[in-house]
């Protein structure tokens, strides 16, 4: 089995010192080795943001995407591969912005694959603009007098788009989220993983304090059942004085990889191709 320590680089962290993004990377790499994945059989996906360097901090495969394009890439690789177990990181903005598109595509899809979004509501890379997760009323760079947009609700999104996987993790919760992360890499299908993750430089409303005053754990509740699809959308709608954290719904639904018969035996990336002649379809551009 593959050790935190084994998954460690060489690589200097550059995030800010007390970013959530540490915590989420503890939770990772303590995930990969308590869910026993092999390095070689492992691929981290990123796009731009802060979220965008995990791969560097973590000694498996990795690509790092443009900006919004975590999930195409992933599910290239997976439909390449689908062998190999396939984890995207994004940020709120690089997920639920320009990458939304593909969200709600993957979503329908039930490609498996884990899609963990670091959520701390501010654009950090680029110094503190709102994103598409900031509560409206928020103040920033670039609304001082307060964000007038709804805000985008992913859970909500997620659940009612067809995810077969929907949670929240707090990274003030680090042995809850690990736990939580193991959940969603052995799922069979597209899981989300949506956390709490506070911006120390650049969002001074959700910190750690004002998140641990709200958050909760579903699984302390006696009567929540995730199955239930309807309950889970009644939790996604929870923010502000009480947040949800935890596995919000899960369901069992076929693959989209079921319905290619072309990987039924044997993945893209093992099958012989020295035998198969294109000049046909070649002249057809002459």
């Amino acid at each position: 089995m593959t050790t935190p320590l084994e998954l460690k680089t060489k690589s200097k962290i550059q995030w800010c010192p007390g970013c959530g993004n540490f915590g989420i990377l503890t939770a990772i790499k303590s995930a990969i080795s308590e869910a026993g994945l092999e390095r070689h059989n492992t691929c981290i996906v990123s796009g731009i943001g802060c979220s965008g360097k995990t791969p560097q901090y973590v000694n498996v495969y990795s690509f790092e995407g443009i900006h919004g394009r975590v999930l195409p890439v992933a599910t290239g690789i997976k439909l390449a591969n689908h062998k190999l177990t396939v984890i995207g990181h994004s940020g709120d903005g690089d997920g639920y912005g320009i990458g939304m598109c593909h969200f709600m595509h993957a979503l329908r899809r039930n490609i498996d694959m884990t899609y963990i979004v670091h959520d701390n509501q501010i654009y950090g890379l680029t110094k503190g603009q709102y994103s598409p997760t900031s509560d409206k009323g928020f103040s920033t760079k670039s609304a001082p007098e307060g964000v007038i947009e709804e805000p985008v609700k992913p859970l909500e999104l997620a659940i009612a788009g067809g995810a077969t996987f929907v949670s929240r993790g707090f990274v003030g919760e680090l042995d809850h989220l690990k736990k939580l992360i193991v959940q969603a890499i052995k799922h069979r299908g597209f899981a989300l993983v949506d956390i709490l993750q506070p911006c120390v430089s650049f969002n001074y409303k959700n910190t750690y304090k004002w998140y641990k005053e709200r958050v909760y754990k579903l699984e302390d509740l006696k009567d929540y059942n995730p199955e239930n699809k309807i309950q889970a959308l009644e939790k996604a709608f929870e923010w502000g004085d009480k947040i949800p954290i935890g596995v919000l719904y899960k369901e069992t639904r076929n693959l989209y990889e079921d319905y290619l018969p072309q990987i039924k035996d044997i993945p893209l990336v093992e099958q012989k191709i020295e035998n198969i002649d294109i000049t046909g379809m070649m002249r057809e551009f002459i």
